[in-house]
């Protein structure tokens, strides 16, 4: 329990602590993220420890889809019945294990087992690391804390890829450790999560542990907080004597509403779009890719290094450019130059592969990479995240996430368990242009639904939705519904925190 007593550190710094040690594991997922380029050439080499055959290698890559997909289903009950504390320890350890694993593996079995405990844990961490820092920070500070999630992650690829060029896969998996295990202990010294505490009715430490991370300037939402609950409470009583709904109708209703499934459709196409831009399969296979685009005489770890660096500096510019500028403006600018670049990656390798190229110098291939790197991390990647949290009306916003998370996880495996057959198939311009037709499907589905959300409440992106503002019946019916103190509750702490996951 925090000490009552008048603490050294400021509220900000204890808000960076709790944010650190959730920055900490996530560093250490980006690592997993970037680790198979890493191990996969290393192991391609005559006086590896033991061999992976074509198929055995994409299954060590892409198995981070399927087991993240389970371990998002891990966390939610835990954190709701045992806390967040808890269920970041029961995230962290899978990870941990996983590290000291791959070091020990002497044949693809156990490195696939160590492969597997990463994607649970990062899985189960998914849905968990925006509410712990949604929950502890203060509204001021919390859209800064949230945006480094995306740095963490592209931090932790960057690490391996550089460690990685200078030590075996077994040290730099032993070098990684050290993410998950500091995640670990700066756990320990965290707090439990005061919305937690209070769902629990414990008002005191709630209070007690509000004010240590908080001080005492936010007794307003702290109150408000405490009090919204006890209605709910009483307000859950009185409704168990209420009338039984039809929920097999009230689902049915649900799906046929535009607010509901037009948002979910965009969200699914813009996390297909995450997946086949190439930011996915860079994380993954950047060696080989390098090597058949720039040339076997390019130092490919060098470039490797270049671009995990790019793709961190080029998310930090995103951060403000999402702030500057409209989303759709955002969107297809990035989305266009991302779909020029895979057509023109794939007539680059095509004609030089043909030897019909009438210029051919290295500082094009590189020119186009970089290009290709910055459009993925600066419009790409964060937009969905940031997107995802404005398109669902509030009451949706929780399945909405769900898909959200299944769609991109789905697509994640499917990219990287395929990128090295389809390689072989049709060739590295083969591929480019199959993920460039790709991402112009899903512009053209993203631009038709897409509305512009920046600077425009929730209410108004739902009208756009549905075509109309409410009617009048809409409203009092809605007006009637938000004076429910249950509804009313649960609308507070939804939109007191964010509910859909930041996919890396």
């Amino acid at each position: 329990m925090p000490p009552s007593k008048k603490s050294r550190f400021s509220p900000f710094l204890k808000q960076c602590f709790v944010t650190a040690s959730v920055g900490s594991n996530i560093i250490g997922h980006g690592s997993v993220i970037g680790y198979p380029a890493i191990l996969l050439p290393q192991l391609a080499l005559a006086n590896s420890e033991f061999k992976l055959d074509p198929v055995s290698a994409s299954w060590i890559a892409s198995i981070l889809g399927i087991t993240q997909l389970v371990g998002s289903f891990i966390s939610p009950p835990i954190m709701e019945r045992y806390g967040r504390k808890m269920a970041h320890y029961v995230a962290t350890i899978p990870n941990l294990i996983g590290w000291l694993v791959i070091p020990m593996s002497t044949n693809f079995e156990i490195l696939f087992a160590g492969r597997i405990l990463q994607g649970l844990s990062i899985g189960m961490l998914s849905p968990l690391r925006s509410v712990l820092i949604g929950e502890y920070a203060s509204p001021k500070n919390r859209g800064a804390f949230l945006t480094t999630v995306s740095l963490s992650q592209s931090f932790g690829i960057f690490f391996v890829h550089l460690i990685g060029s200078f030590l075996s896969w077994q040290q730099t998996a032993m070098v990684c450790v050290f993410f998950p295990f500091a995640s670990f202990i700066m756990t320990i010294y965290s707090p439990e999560s005061p919305s937690w505490l209070v769902t629990k009715g414990r008002h005191e430490d709630c209070r007690k542990v509000f004010r240590w991370l908080r001080g005492p300037d936010e007794d307003e939402e702290l109150e408000e907080m405490i009090e919204g609950r006890i209605l709910f409470e009483k307000a859950r009583i009185s409704e168990s004597y209420g009338k039984k709904t039809n929920k097999f109708q009230e689902m049915i209703s649900t799906i046929q509403k535009k607010e509901f499934y037009k948002p979910i459709i965009l969200m699914m196409h813009a996390h297909v779009l995450v997946n086949f831009a190439g930011g996915t399969t860079m994380s993954a296979y950047s060696t080989l890719i390098i090597g058949m685009v720039m040339g076997p005489e390019v130092n490919a770890h060098f470039w490797m290094i270049f671009l995990g660096a790019q793709r961190f500096l080029s998310n930090a510019l995103a951060v403000f450019a999402i702030n500057k500028f409209k989303r759709r403006t955002m969107m297809f600018t990035t989305g266009g130059l991302s779909i020029f670049i895979q057509f023109a990656l794939a007539a680059y390798v095509y004609f030089k592969q043909q030897g019909t190229l009438p210029y051919d110098a290295l500082w094009i291939p590189i020119l186009l990479i970089n290009l290709k790197f910055f459009a993925v991390a600066t419009g790409m990647l964060p937009l969905p995240n940031v997107i995802g949290g404005e398109v669902f009306p509030l009451e949706y916003r929780s399945i909405g996430g769900t898909i959200s998370l299944a769609s991109f996880s789905g697509t994640f495996f499917l990219v990287l368990k395929t990128f090295t057959g389809l390689v072989d198939s049709v060739g590295m311009h083969g591929t480019y242009m199959v993920y460039g037709g790709v991402i112009s499907y899903c512009m053209v589905v993203i631009w038709l639904l897409l509305p512009e959300t920046k600077d425009r409440t929730l209410q108004q992106i739902e009208d756009e939705f549905r075509g109309r503002p409410l009617a009048p019946e809409e409203i009092e019916a809605r007006q009637s519904l938000q004076a429910d103190p249950i509804v009313a509750y649960k609308r507070r702490m939804s939109a007191r925190r964010p509910s859909s996951p930041i996919p890396f």
